[in-house]
């Protein structure tokens, strides 16, 4: 049951979105969203399961989804690269989606900490500017000099940004489109942009992970998640395995009864924490571990 282990020591939202959009919770339709094959192999980037990432890298879909990935690739046509343990090529909508993600991840992080005030109105025009070059920069350098407003100067250069970007993988990805399409393609879209592009797209990450990512607020935020996110994960728990304490029924009534603590495998209870833990919103994790732990109570 080594995979199944490894689902919860190396938990992975990637995994956790494929079963939250294909699993039948309590009172629900069947096949959860009803996606579209296309559709849900679209989202899996690492077509292969925990077993197979050893519980170092990414991983695509827990134990509990696997004979549905296979049933999906199959069906899909997707290259199969070995059956034990099971490991798929990748889809090839993959690839733009993949690209979507990181474009949007990349920017919008430099748009965000300049909202924050944690980078200058001039660092983060600098680093967007330097997407550009020739007739393309000084045709932006034009227009910001029509716009007075430094939030706006900045959501102007975030979609040139984006814009730019999404060329450059549209091209990469008709470029070896081949080789997409057999599942023989190595790596990924940004991996593959023109060297300029490449220069400030990396140069945008190597500032976000010095200056924005361990910034003091972001990380004051991150300490508490881990205290958070652990206290509710070791709590519940130990709910589960011991169901017959007063308290554990206290704690596993809190659960909406869409999630299966009552399943008849440890494993399919703990997923079902799983489930409702990573659902959860920064609020809502919060304003519970306030109330389990007795620092907020509701008005009586």
């Amino acid at each position: 049951e080594g995979g199944r282990w490894t689902d919860f020591t190396s938990f992975e939202g990637n995994a956790n979105a494929i079963r939250l959009l294909m699993h039948q919770f309590r009172g629900r339709r069947k096949g959860g969203f009803a996606m579209t094959y296309a559709t849900l192999a679209s989202i899996v980037k690492y077509p292969y399961s925990s077993e197979l990432s050893g519980g170092r890298n990414k991983f695509g879909f827990f134990a509990s989804e696997e004979e549905d990935y296979r049933r999906i690739a199959d069906d899909l046509g997707v290259r199969r690269i070995s059956e034990r343990p099971l490991r798929f090529a990748r889809y090839p909508l993959v690839y733009l989606v993949e690209a979507a993600d990181d474009i949007c991840y990349q920017v919008m992080d430099i748009e965000d900490a300049h909202k924050l005030h944690l980078i200058t109105t001039d660092k983060a025009m600098e680093l967007f500017l330097g997407f550009f070059e020739g007739e393309r920069r000084r045709r932006r350098e034009e227009t910001l000099l029509m716009v007075s407003d430094l939030n706006e100067q900045i959501a102007y250069l975030r979609t040139s940004v984006i814009g730019l970007l999404i060329e450059e993988c549209a091209s990469v990805f008709m470029e070896n489109e081949s080789e997409i399409l057999s599942g023989s393609f190595s790596g990924t879209l940004i991996k593959h942009l023109s060297p300029a592009v490449a220069a400030a797209y990396s140069a945008c990450s190597s500032f976000a992970v010095q200056h924005i990512y361990r910034s003091r607020d972001v990380l004051d935020i991150e300490l508490a998640g881990y205290r958070i996110i652990g206290f509710l994960l070791e709590v519940f728990t130990d709910a589960i395995r011991k169901p017959e304490h007063a308290y554990s029924t206290l704690l596993l009534n809190r659960l909406p009864d869409q999630y299966e603590v009552d399943a008849p495998t440890l494993y399919g209870k703990l997923q079902a924490l799983i489930d409702f833990v990573s659902g959860m919103t920064d609020v809502y994790a919060l304003d519970l571990y306030r109330k389990i732990t007795g620092m907020g109570l509701p008005a009586v």
